[in-house]
């Protein structure tokens, strides 16, 4: 159940209204980055989560904050498209260059939103929540989530860094705020659940001794020459699970050439198949 308030989660005040900045901020709302896929990221994970049910408290109280992030940045992108012309002929007038493309304006906003933000990134296209990771392991999905955070977090410093307008950058100091905290909510939320000794590997309900353990903690190389692969932390001493060590070594083929035989009668495969 959602109430709704009708204040804003935090102000949002533009100075001097500027339509390519509103485009990019469109890509915080509609984009693989944006405030749409974590809010809709957090409330499938709620609805599946089992278990300890803080955890499912936990996400869908952050599911519900993102909401209001949308509204922010929507209401942010309308008063940013006040500054847009409403005719070709009035940008045209103005600057027949960069009138052809009304100045960068998303055309979308003016023609199928009458100058309002939409769910869409930067480029207009749609958000279509294939960018949704909601796997039912609670361990997972925190790990997904300090990824989206993470890709929030940079786009909203981008966009920090991209205006000068004072409310606007007021407004995203706050954005990259909560994308701080909520990072390390959700790496608090691993640490709770037992760090990576008792998390890792997900999921721990699988037992390692049925996986081929040859292969659980090495690093494999790929090179054609078959020379030793990049060391690093990966490659020597004890897992991060504290499950086994680490080695590397080339990687040589243990399978056949794969021959799949003729093809079937009636398979729609050329006569040189059968």
């Amino acid at each position: 159940m959602f109430y709704v308030d009708k204040k804003l989660q935090f102000p949002v005040r533009v100075e001097t209204p500027n339509p390519l900045f509103a485009r990019a901020l469109q890509q915080a709302i509609g984009g693989v980055e944006g405030e749409i896929r974590v809010a809709m990221q957090y409330f499938f994970q709620a609805c599946g989560a089992r278990g300890n049910p803080k955890y499912r408290d936990l996400l869908m109280n952050t599911a519900a904050e993102e909401l209001g992030h949308i509204e922010m940045l929507a209401t942010a992108v309308a008063l940013n498209l006040e500054g847009a012309p409403l005719s070709l002929q009035e940008a045209a007038a103005a600057d027949p260059v960069g009138g052809a493309v009304l100045g960068g304006i998303n055309m979308k906003n003016l023609l199928s939103a009458g100058m309002s933000a939409m769910p869409v990134d930067s480029d207009g296209v749609p958000f279509d929540m294939s960018h949704i990771y909601a796997s039912g392991n609670i361990a997972a999905d925190m790990g997904a989530n300090v990824t989206a955070e993470s890709t929030g977090r940079i786009l909203a410093t981008r966009l920090y860094n991209m205006t000068n307008d004072p409310g606007m950058k007021e407004m995203l100091a706050y954005l990259i705020a909560r994308d701080t905290m909520h990072q390390n909510q959700w790496l608090a939320a691993v640490e709770e659940l037992g760090g990576n000794e008792n998390v890792f590997p997900i999921p721990n309900s699988f037992p390692q001794s049925e996986e081929n353990q040859d292969f659980s903690y090495a690093f494999l190389g790929f090179q054609r020459d078959g020379s030793e692969p990049v060391q690093g932390r990966w490659s020597e001493g004890a897992s991060i699970d504290g499950n086994g060590s680490f080695t590397s070594r080339p990687m040589e083929p243990m399978g056949e050439e794969p021959n799949l035989g003729r093809a079937r009668e009636n398979s729609g495969a050329q006569a040189e198949q059968l």
